[in-house]
């Protein structure tokens, strides 16, 4: 692991902005339940900055927003769980929630730190990406802080891969609100118990969003038992709908370490 020269822990976006900007080679630290075991498993690699970002109020919070619901990237999967907004409107995000790993982790986790962990195994993306959600970026290029909107599912470029610049702090995540006919339910499938990573994802969905998508990953033997996540209409049987819940599917694949 690299020798870290030197921690930061801002206390505002703006300044987080102004650390990236002055030198991208920098490790971004939030709830640390990826960051601190790839690292010691050799799979990442500390920057010599590292870079606490635990103490920015913009990035914490989830509240309505424009027509849509924003949910700050420093939210932990305990506070998705727990809020009210989420419940009403949502409530396929707490499903996804409850079956993420165990209580410690979703005490530490967060929204933000699992969308930029990147994992095709990754519980949140799936959901996520039914959602039709996009992520906020932030960054301060010209001494002015500024941010871009980009759909979730342009931004993952492949495992543990996006398009987050150097430069860029993720800030949140929007959901436009569903409309009354949109309904979708989270299931996981598999042997495996809830703090192990999922092996494949499916969301077949219904109503007034676009379609629907897939994620999946494949690690060692997982390949034979290919457990996996489902979506299906919120309040009715699985089975009624398998004629009609047509899931659209893509994949995402990634070599056991």
């Amino acid at each position: 692991m690299t020798e870290i020269e030197q921690y930061v822990a801002p206390s505002s976006l703006e300044q987080a902005a102004e650390y990236l900007q002055r030198s991208g080679e920098v490790t971004i630290l939030a709830g640390g339940t990826d960051l601190m075991p790839q690292s010691q498993g050799g799979r990442l690699k500390i920057k010599r900055t590292l870079m606490n970002i635990q103490h920015i109020p913009e990035l914490k919070g989830i509240a309505i927003d424009g027509g849509a619901i924003r949910i700050g990237a420093l939210a932990t999967i305990t506070e998705i769980m727990q809020s009210e907004l989420i419940k009403k409107h949502l409530p396929i995000l707490i499903e996804a929630c409850d079956h993420f790993a165990s209580d410690q982790i979703r005490n530490a986790a967060t929204l933000g730190g699992n969308v930029c962990n990147a994992s095709p195994a990754g519980d949140m993306l799936v959901p996520l990406l039914v959602l039709d959600a996009e992520v906020e970026l932030a960054s301060k290029p010209d001494g002015r802080l500024t941010r871009r909107r980009l759909p979730l599912s342009e931004f993952f470029v492949g495992p543990g891969k996006t398009r987050r610049a150097p430069s860029e702090l993720l800030a949140g995540l929007r959901i436009g609100l569903p409309g009354a006919h949109h309904y979708a339910r989270f299931f996981k499938f598999g042997t495996r118990p809830a703090h192990r990573a999922s092996a494949g994802g499916e969301a077949p969905r219904r109503g007034n969003h676009r379609g629907c998508r897939r994620r999946g990953a494949r690690r060692g033997d997982a390949d034979r038992r290919r457990p996996r996540q489902r979506l299906v209409p919120q309040g009715t049987d699985p089975q009624h709908h398998q004629k009609d819940a047509r899931p659209c599917r893509s994949s995402m694949t990634s070599n056991s370490n």
